[in-house]
């Protein structure tokens, strides 16, 4: 257990799984107190929390949509009620649907705006209301965006808007001490990257990087401890991109 974040309330949302799951578990360990959001896996979502406890953490799971803005208000009010503060919030939620253009539905479209863009702005407007001075915001962007991949057209678009809010809000929260960063991840070995690819797709993207191997959870887990530690607070309105080279 470390103590870079005793007494600090963290707020991570889509924190059932993957890379959301292993940030939320990382927190705890360096003493925060975590809310693990889930939008449809309750029991994920408890399990996390259960072994958070185990190992001497304080933990609450809170189911909330983060693609409807009462949704996501109402997961601030119930943080809240259970903690009495923010001081981190972490954007980790999101979807990615890979199809060439001419498959792409408006239902496609819209499920992941409103998910990776629209929840990632209005969870950001409840932080500028209710984060403690010197908080940390982290979004998620994608190393895709560097790139230039068929199908991915608009998930990449998805992230490309949230790295500029990341860039144009850095200033409205620096009055306050606040920090705001995106990470953009390369190919990371979980569920939303794995589903609907082939051996030979994942073998291809992981010579990709200079390590020739998928990230892992911790790899990303490791960059955000940092970003949302006292160490960190001279960086905002940046995107970090933990790739291993991938771009």
């Amino acid at each position: 257990m470390g103590n870079k974040l005793t007494g600090k309330v963290a707020l991570v949302t889509g924190a059932s799984r993957g890379i959301g799951r292993e940030i939320a578990e990382e927190f705890a360990r360096n003493g925060a107190k975590v809310i693990v959001n889930y939008a449809s896996s309750p029991a994920k979502a408890e399990e996390v929390v259960s072994g958070i406890k185990n190992n001497g953490g304080d933990a609450i799971a809170i189911l909330a949509d983060i693609s409807s803005v009462a949704e996501v208000e109402k997961l601030f009010q119930e943080t809240l009620k259970a903690f009495g503060r923010i001081d981190i919030l972490v954007n980790n939620a999101g979807i990615m649907i890979t199809k060439p253009i001419a498959s792409i539905t408006e239902e496609d479209f819209d499920k992941q705006f409103a998910i990776n863009v629209k929840g990632t702005f209005f969870a950001c407007q409840q932080a500028a209301k209710y984060m403690e001075q010197n908080g940390r915001i982290i979004n998620f962007s994608t190393s895709v965006v560097g790139q230039m991949f068929p199908t991915y057209s608009v998930y990449a678009g998805t992230k490309g808007a949230v790295e500029q809010f990341t860039r144009q809000l850095a200033k409205e929260f620096g009055p306050k001490g606040i920090t705001i960063n995106a990470i953009a991840p390369g190919p990371v070995n979980t569920e939303l990257f794995t589903v609907g690819k082939t051996e030979e797709q994942i073998e291809g993207l992981r010579k990709m990087n200079a390590f020739g191997r998928l990230g892992e959870p911790n790899d990303i887990a490791s960059v955000a401890l940092f970003l949302v530690s006292e160490e960190s607070q001279w960086i905002t309105g940046q995107t970090i991109r933990s790739n291993g080279g991938f771009v």
